[in-house]
């Protein structure tokens, strides 16, 4: 049972959309799965909070996957959502931490590093996907979707992420928000909505202080021009199999296939995002082998 949820919200009459989630449940899952360390941890479940409410905008069956490369010691971070509300992720170099920043803060931006790119690919059903990507500009993530918003879609954007990690290790609240401004949204919308950032809490401050999704647009834009559209249940779910994994193996080719047959008299493959560990019999890769012939 989870209890992290999304809601989508317009604001100021329709200039404005807004989408805010509680991910603490599905961050918590991830770092019980890869064992993250807190910086890691705080970069993870960044970007599948991000990840997990631009899901929210698409629409049935599309999904999509975020890759965050900033060329730092914590590799890549991926993470995958549908518009169900569903979320996984990983990264590269789990067990990534560092001392706190000079602002006493989980140093994210020296372990994801700011060389690289944010990458979206959007799978929406077409035969070709949406990609969009853009450079990383701290390397502290909400900066970073921000930035990927205004260059990549053309949406001003805010984009703030945050996670709380407890002293052994586990997630003690993690949640965002994305506010977007609508075409055709009025300058003085626009000024009210530059004003409410630049004077709001750090967005970890109103996740520790237990805001809910809404409650956190209500302290941003004032509760009196937030409408509530949507709420939305979200849950670390993994779709892998052991089809998916048979499929992905016959993409190999005949001789690495016979390979795994005379060499490891069968395999195993591991899921990326969920840890789960697949065998496939000698018998089964034969019979996968004949099919190929």
């Amino acid at each position: 049972m989870t209890n992290d949820y999304i809601v989508k919200a317009l604001a100021f009459g329709g200039q404005i959309r807004a989408y805010s989630a509680w991910t603490t449940d599905s961050v918590q899952e991830a770092q019980t799965k890869h064992y993250t360390w807190p910086t890691a941890s705080a970069a993870l479940g960044r970007t599948m909070t991000a990840t997990v409410m631009m899901g929210a905008m698409l629409n049935d069956n599309q999904k999509l996957t975020v890759t965050v490369d900033g060329h730092g010691p914590i590799g890549k971070i991926i993470a995958d959502a549908d518009a169900q509300g569903n979320i996984r992720g990983y990264v590269t170099h789990p067990q990534t931490h560092f001392p706190l920043n000079d602002m006493g803060k989980l140093d994210v931006s020296r372990a994801v590093g700011n060389g690289g790119s944010l990458t979206v690919v959007k799978d929406v059903g077409m035969k070709d996907y949406f990609s969009g990507s853009s450079e990383l500009v701290s390397g502290e993530l909400g900066d970073d979707f921000t930035y990927y918003f205004a260059k990549s879609e053309q949406v001003p954007s805010s984009v703030g992420l945050g996670v709380l990690v407890n002293p052994d290790n586990t997630i003690k609240a993690a949640g965002g928000f994305i506010i977007q401004v609508m075409p055709g949204a009025g300058e003085e919308t626009i000024s009210k909505l530059e004003d409410a950032i630049n004077n709001m809490k750090p967005v970890s401050k109103l996740i520790e202080q237990g805001l809910s999704p809404e409650e956190i647009l209500f302290e941003i834009l004032g509760e009196e021009n937030v409408q509530i559209l949507d709420e939305l249940s979200s849950k670390f779910e993994c779709n892998c199999g052991h089809e998916k994994f048979l499929n992905a193996i016959k993409g190999l080719g005949e001789a690495e296939i016979q390979s795994m047959i005379d060499e490891d008299k069968g395999a195993e493959a591991e899921c990326h995002f969920c840890r789960t560990k697949y065998q496939f019999s000698e018998n089964e890769l034969q019979e996968l082998l004949e099919k190929l012939k």
